[in-house]
């Protein structure tokens, strides 16, 4: 017999959504967000020579960069006010998380509850501005080194541009982050997920029109018929890549719980069985998203400040970008990292064990408490293993085939359809959620009218 969640799930319509106001509502602002946050994309900051910079950027868009303005949802290329976009964030937010792991006082600190997180999200946000200060100072000193065909980058070079575009850069990433933390509290979904999400899909369209394009002129092959078999199979791994994400976020171990039998009075209650849902990858687009994060932001700062720096920032370009042994060695260890690092914060076994154990329930030949919390650290720990590997295969699969065919466009690589394909669940999941919620008070306020009749 169905349960009644998923009766309720099974007659979702149109007619549940239209009464939904407050996921309309929830919706409607996070629209008018991502819109927001694409205008800014297109707003350069002052001092730039826009024509020039693009002449640049043209000359140099593969590798770090490509990859960069990838996250940046096409702001980097353009030079915008979000070119830093809400990466500082992420990594101010990784290196908080890394010191509350090793830090006794921040440690405490998180264990005080909301007053607690309050205070280190405080520091995160302090960590976001000096991390985009720097990292936007390198890459305004970068740019009045840089020069193309059509003259200097900068307009006007100085200590007034420099300040500016500190500021400018500064600005927009912690409007980016304040933006990303709204509409998680009053949209839909995660917001800084869902930024970058936006940025990858508004040039989605681009990069598969630049993929035809290629296909249709030779540029896979010298054959016709060959470069277009090729832009067939490209097609054919996204959709097949596609679907192995779906298979592989919605995989799950179950572990079987027993509740014991209880008599209360004449009646018998309890003695049923169920389960602990456990993901396989519990973690979900975090670790890539962090992993880009560290590895990307420092590299597109020494590829900017490289063009008039010490010739060891090209050095460590040249062995660090995208399609390096180096870098993919880098990109799966930082993956694999992540994914254990991640999931020993948001899952906690003892906690689950002790839980288990307040209601009576256990796991079937293991005795409650200890055995039962490491048990599932036991589980948790081999689920990791395989979730981490499945996701540095699908980030770094694109890579070997740029080796092959490096004109492709990296929209189509793994880390951007890992990210939409898993934002789009978790967003649709919580829609979901909220029409359930919407339905369940509908089934109260009709039991409660039927209750006074």
């Amino acid at each position: 017999m169905a349960s009644a969640a998923e009766q309720l799930a099974a007659n979702f319509s149109f007619s549940a959504f239209g009464k939904a106001t407050e996921l309309k509502q929830r919706l409607l602002f996070t629209l008018a967000a991502l819109v927001v946050y694409r205008l800014g994309t297109y707003i350069p900051i002052p001092g730039i020579d826009t024509v020039a910079f693009e002449n640049v950027y043209n000359q140099v868009s593969g590798g770090v960069l490509g990859m960069f303005n990838l996250f940046s949802g096409g702001a980097l290329e353009r030079m915008t006010i979000f070119a830093l976009n809400i990466m500082p964030y992420i990594s101010a937010a990784i290196i908080m998380q890394l010191m509350t792991a090793v830090s006794p006082k921040l440690s405490a600190l998180k264990k005080e509850g909301e007053s607690g997180r309050k205070k280190i999200n405080q520091y995160t946000r302090y960590g976001t501005v000096v991390l985009a200060a720097a990292q936007a100072y390198g890459i305004a000193v970068g740019l009045e080194a840089t020069t193309s065909e059509l003259g200097s980058v900068v307009i006007d070079p100085g200590l007034f541009f420099r300040l500016s575009t500190v500021i400018t850069l500064t600005g927009g990433t912690i409007f980016l982050m304040w933006l990303g933390e709204q509409i998680t509290q009053r949209g839909v979904g995660n917001g800084i997920s869902l930024i970058i999400f936006s940025g990858i899909v508004a040039n989605m369209p681009l990069a598969i029109a630049q993929l035809f394009e290629l296909g249709g002129s030779g540029g896979f092959s010298s054959s016709p018929v060959g470069s277009s078999l090729v832009t067939l199979g490209i097609i054919l791994m996204s959709v097949g890549v596609v679907a192995f994400v779906v298979f592989m976020e919605r995989a799950q171990r179950r572990i079987v719980v027993q509740y014991p039998k209880r008599q209360m009075g004449n009646r018998m209650f309890g003695g049923e069985s169920s389960h602990l849902p456990l993901r396989l990858n519990p973690s979900g687009v975090i670790p890539p998203i962090f992993a880009s994060s560290l590895l990307l932001m420092p590299l597109t700062v020494a590829n900017f400040s490289g063009q008039g720096g010490p010739g060891w920032l090209s050095y460590v370009t040249s062995y660090l970008g995208p399609g390096q042994p180096l870098y993919m060695l880098l990109y799966a260890a930082m993956i694999t990292f992540f994914a254990f690092f991640y999931t020993s914060i948001v899952f906690n076994p003892n906690d689950t064990a002790e839980n288990l154990r307040k209601y009576g329930g256990f796991v079937p030949g293991l005795r409650p408490g200890k055995n039962t919390a490491d048990y599932i650290q036991y589980v948790t720990n081999r689920l990791v293993a395989v979730g981490s590997l499945y996701l540095a295969a699908v980030c770094l699969l694109p890579e070997f085939i740029r080796l092959e065919y490096p004109t492709v466009p990296l929209y189509f690589g793994g880390t951007s359809l890992l990210i939409i394909v898993s934002v789009t669940m978790d967003t649709v999941g919580q829609i979901h959620s909220h029409l359930l919620a919407q339905q369940y008070e509908g089934l109260i306020k009709k039991s409660r009218l039927k209750g006074r009749r």
